[in-house]
């Protein structure tokens, strides 16, 4: 593969969370990815991007050239001791790089770093009628675990929230271990 199609995957910085946002308010128009209903600021995603920690809830950049071309992030769940084990997932790809493999490399990554954090399931939420969010989870083994109908309105529609879960198992030491 051409060096310059090269996509580096690595714990976000400060300075990638313009570039985060913007890939995120990419998607509030749409009324297909977001319950956010208009576009969120820099500042008020601070304490969300300081509570994602490489150690345990990580935040991940896929660049290529340098760019951000998609993020992923893993957060606590439902916040009880009990569900340490158990996250969300977010992924987001920016408009230009949707279809070109990006999102599955993320993913891909994202579910490969979970033994490392003592993540066991990991659920997606996704609106019924984001087929490509839902393809994409379904494409790695995710299955639908819950179904909320007509929970959240976008423009006076209502829409139906999917709840996808995947338990990622460590691999089992080789023998002699």
């Amino acid at each position: 593969m051409d060096e310059r199609n090269e996509i580096a995957i690595g714990f976000a910085a400060l300075e990638d969370l313009p570039a985060i946002v913007d890939i995120y308010n990419s998607t509030v128009a749409s009324r297909r990815v977001t319950a956010d209903l208009e576009p969120v600021t820099v500042e008020s995603r601070l304490p969300w991007f300081e509570a994602h920690t490489p150690d345990r809830r990580p935040l991940w950049t896929a660049k290529r050239d340098g760019q951000v071309m998609a993020w992923a992030s893993l957060s606590t769940f439902y916040g009880r001791p009990a569900y340490d084990a158990t996250v969300e997932l977010s992924i987001y790809v920016a408009e230009e790089a949707r279809g070109s493999g990006v999102g599955s490399r993320l993913l891909a990554h994202v579910l490969a770093e979970c033994p490392r954090l003592g993540v066991h399931t990991v659920l997606g939420f996704v609106f019924a009628h984001n087929e490509p969010s839902l393809g994409l989870l379904r494409k790695f083994g995710f299955e639908q675990w819950g179904y909320y109908p007509r929970v959240a309105v976008l423009d006076g529609v209502e829409r139906d929230l999917a709840v996808l879960g995947k338990r990622v198992e460590a691999e089992a030491p080789a023998e002699g271990e």
